[in-house]
């Protein structure tokens, strides 16, 4: 490969949650015991060096003294609608429909706050990704979950019965669409989104699309925009993207959204714009900039291959060494949503001593409870291969 994907970064005192918070209260349980090193599966980051180009264009800009206000550059919305055409096949793309939004829950709420009033109801899907669950009740409004439902072959799947009772029974007219999905990892065939946007239509429902995970779809799989299904998709939904999960540049802050009724994009912004707080870092910019360049497309093509391996292994490995934890095989995002209910059962545990067991020999994995499953640990592979195989090694012999 051309770009390093196995050399283990040191980031201990560079601003990082998912190394330096353990021990130290907060989210992390607490810190690994004496003699096992930590590995980061828990923050939605990745443990990788990002494309050179984005810090390239990052430093020739920070060498200007001035870093006064400033607008979006054409070459900034040039860079969006070529990769959005190149990686998504997006057509009619203009620099009107994009919008800048400090990150994707910003934009939800927005949206929530232009189209509900407070303790309205907003239908999502379960498993659901806690930033929802937190933005949208913190906002003042209750979520009505709509189950992901698992078929014989394991796949989660929509139950658009339900989806349609429970917008009607709610009288629900704001829907936030997961694609592809956090934390299950599915990414979505064209025909189940028609399917699901009719749903939204037939109940006249504005819909939110999270497509910030839309770039890391695995090895056999292909992202559908949810506009791209149809007519009335794409004057329907407000979706969202980003560089950040791409590149690893959350620390930056900056997504955008697509919009292209004009009525749904005047209403976002409109309320985007209240708090005066919306407002694109400089930097951030020319990060997204640098991200979008050719290399940017190499990179993130060798990246997706990296982390289709690191999918194929844990899960085979889990399959075979972890009896009583259930999965289904993600294809898309670097995610894995283990659900340890018949475990626990079996070994008379419960989730916080089984958390617990794995974070005290350094697997740092994530507390899955919070998007509503009860037995459900996340785990991030966005990781060097090697730290993949010594924390499934750690679990096969002090966990499970």
């Amino acid at each position: 490969m051309k770009y390093d994907f196995t050399t283990i970064m040191e980031r201990h005192g560079m601003d990082s949650i998912a190394v330096d918070m353990p021990g130290k209260g907060g989210m992390a349980p607490g810190a690994p015991k004496e003699g096992f090193s930590l590995i980061p599966m828990w923050v939605a980051d990745m443990n990788f060096a990002t494309v050179p180009t984005i810090i390239d264009a990052v430093t020739e800009r920070a060498k200007h003294p001035a870093f006064g206000y400033f607008s979006p550059t054409e070459e900034y919305f040039d860079s969006i609608i070529r990769w959005q055409e190149n990686r998504n096949h997006v057509t009619r793309l203009t620099k009107e429909a994009i919008g800048y939004e400090n990150g994707v829950l910003g934009c939800v709420v927005s949206a929530a706050n232009a189209f509900c009033s407070a303790g309205d109801h907003i239908l999502l899907h379960s498993p659901t990704y806690i930033g929802f669950t937190k933005s949208l009740e913190n906002n003042g409004y209750h979520l009505v979950l709509s189950d992901l439902v698992q078929d014989e072959a394991g796949i989660w799947r929509m139950d658009y019965e339900d989806m349609d009772r429970k917008l009607k029974e709610y009288s629900i007219h704001l829907a936030v669409f997961c694609s592809p999905h956090n934390p299950s990892g599915r990414v979505w065939e064209k025909w189940e989104i028609e399917k699901a946007m009719e749903v939204y239509r037939a109940n006249d429902c504005v819909v939110v699309s999270d497509e910030i995970w839309s770039d890391l779809v695995l090895n056999g799989y292909s992202h559908t925009p949810t506009q791209s299904v149809s007519e009335d998709a794409r004057n329907r939904t407000i979706a969202v993207y980003a560089p950040s999960k791409t590149f690893n540049l959350a620390g930056l802050v900056g997504s955008y959204h697509i919009i292209y009724n004009s009525y749904l994009r005047d209403r976002v912004r409109k309320q985007s714009s209240l708090s005066h707080y919306n407002s694109q870092n400089v930097l951030s910019m020319h990060a997204l900039i640098g991200a979008y360049k050719p290399e940017g497309y190499e990179w993130l093509d060798e990246l997706r291959q990296v982390l289709s391996e690191n999918v194929d292994y844990a899960y085979d490995y889990i399959r075979k060494h972890f009896p009583g934890v259930k999965l289904a095989k993600p294809q898309g995002t670097y995610m894995l949503y283990l659900d340890c209910e018949e475990w626990c059962r079996e070994k008379g545990k419960n989730m916080d001593e089984l958390l617990k067991a794995g974070w005290d020999v350094g697997v740092a994995w994530q507390d899955g409870r919070p998007f509503h499953r009860p037995y459900a640990i996340r785990v991030n592979l966005a990781v060097p291969h090697s730290l993949v195989m010594e924390a499934m090694e750690r679990l096969a012999k002090y966990v499970f």
